[in-house]
């Protein structure tokens, strides 16, 4: 699988990368290291993988890693909430932009990250339960070619009918 890079100039070409500038544009926002982060073939592999093999949504295969970046937990950990929000948004893009380079599109779906902890005041919420301590939920997508494997609701769905037809043919 080729890796694919989002340089800054082309998630600031992007319709809704663009939106998001001012994430660039914050001297302590560390993008730039979230750029290089979701370079890594690897990563980028286990984003596909996370969805093909795992039904989570890429974020999931490498939410961990991403969070344990000091820069990206020191960020996140200030009480900026309308930045830590913006923030977590343009990864989301990236996200995206990543799964469509590679062939994917979105479902329109989100999948659980975590478990938001109850609202306090000055401290910055985050998540007491889950995979991820900062990201609530991740996009999901799926192949534009098609899936590979039915999902465990599809194979139900398909299980039943079976039965149900055969129920049906021994009744007769």
């Amino acid at each position: 699988m080729p890796k694919v890079k989002i340089t800054k100039k082309k998630f600031l070409e992007d319709s809704q990368g663009r939106t998001f500038s001012d994430v660039f544009n914050e001297s302590d926002e560390p993008f730039d290291e979230v750029l290089r982060f979701f370079e890594c073939p690897d990563r980028q592999r286990r984003m596909e993988e996370s969805e093909l093999h795992h039904d989570r949504s890429p974020l999931a295969g490498v939410v961990r890693e991403l969070e344990a970046l000091p820069e990206v937990d020191q960020f996140l950990s200030g009480v900026h909430i309308q930045r830590s929000m913006r923030f977590r948004q343009a990864i989301g893009v990236l996200v995206r932009m990543i799964m469509e380079a590679h062939g994917w599109e979105k479902t329109g779906r989100k999948g659980s990250l975590g478990v938001r902890s109850p609202k306090k005041t000055r401290t910055p919420r985050h998540n007491t339960g889950g995979l991820a301590f900062w990201f609530i939920r991740g996009e999901r997508y799926r192949k534009t070619d098609g899936m590979p494997f039915l999902s465990v609701k599809e194979r139900c769905e398909q299980f039943e009918n079976c039965v149900d037809s055969q129920n049906l043919s021994m009744e007769a």
